[in-house]
């Protein structure tokens, strides 16, 4: 018998939308090569492994590339399946042992109305030097010049003047990919309510040339602008083709991410035992 396979698009409130994530979940672990060669095959940002160890879950994320030590989506998504397919109850929190310790997903609401609240990590940024050809690998035309460069945990951060110098962005992604880095966040004041801001996220290295909606980004993205705002509550708007909305509540060492899940594929993996 095979191992329940999902696709799930998150931060969407509709198919189509938001971050598609893969979803596997397990009844034992798989070897390290096989979740990498699934992930391939799913080729989204990233495919999300559960394996369920007493009371949480165990969960490892693989983008097409590689594994990475923090995901929001496609917790988001993993989240979603386990109360969509009865294995958590409705009230009942989702709890998952990942790379990057404890994180929490809780419910509220129900069916296309439910949001879905992660508990995650914050990962502020600090001020650094702008990267030698940063800038003309992101695509800023040579007249305009970041705001703010900052280091998070894993990514490099941008501030740009305006929502259209984001907006209008058109990266070499084969010179961001040699960056020492994850990713880069590029963002920016929003021009108009009801958002905040708005961002864009790039990894190439990782094989994502541009992830549609970044969870993890918003840990670093939600403590920048809560700071130049001067609100720990926000919304911030991920301006990509497919784009994403995510609800940022900063709470000290801690950030809450709150947005909407929608499954777009249920199937089945035949589980190999070994890669290919």
């Amino acid at each position: 018998m095979g191992l329940p396979l999902f696709l799930v698009d998150a931060f969407a409130d509709r198919p189509f939308a938001g971050n598609p994530a893969g979803v596997c979940l397990l009844s034992s672990p798989l070897p390290d090569d096989v979740c990498q060669n699934v992930a391939r095959e799913m080729n989204q940002a990233e495919t999300a492994f559960l394996l369920p160890e007493g009371e949480v879950f165990r969960l490892r994320w693989f983008t097409p590339e590689v594994e990475v030590d923090l995901c929001g989506h496609a917790t988001l998504a993993s989240a979603h399946v386990l109360w969509e397919t009865g294995r958590l109850a409705p009230d009942e929190p989702a709890l998952f042992e990942t790379r990057s310790g404890r994180l929490t997903a809780t419910r509220t609401g129900s069916g296309s109305d439910a949001a879905i609240t992660l508990d995650f990590p914050a990962t502020p940024a600090s001020p650094s030097e702008l990267p030698e050809g940063l800038a003309a690998a992101v695509g800023l035309p040579g007249e305009t010049a970041p705001l703010y460069v900052g280091r998070s945990r894993f990514d490099i951060l941008l501030e740009l003047p305006s929502e259209a110098d984001v907006r209008s962005l058109r990266p070499d992604h084969g010179a961001l990919a040699r960056l020492p880095v994850r990713g880069i966040m590029v963002t920016a004041r929003a021009s108009a309510g009801p958002y905040d801001f708005v961002s864009r996220f790039f990894a190439p290295a990782c094989g994502v040339p541009e992830d549609p909606v970044t969870g993890s980004a918003h840990c670093a993205l939600g403590p920048y602008w809560a700071g130049r705002l001067g609100r720990a509550d926000l919304v911030g708007y991920q301006a990509s083709r497919r784009g994403g909305v995510v609800r940022v509540s900063c709470r000290g060492e801690r950030v809450r991410l709150t947005g909407r899940a929608v499954t777009v594929v249920r199937g089945e993996l035949a589980a190999p035992s070994r890669s290919a």
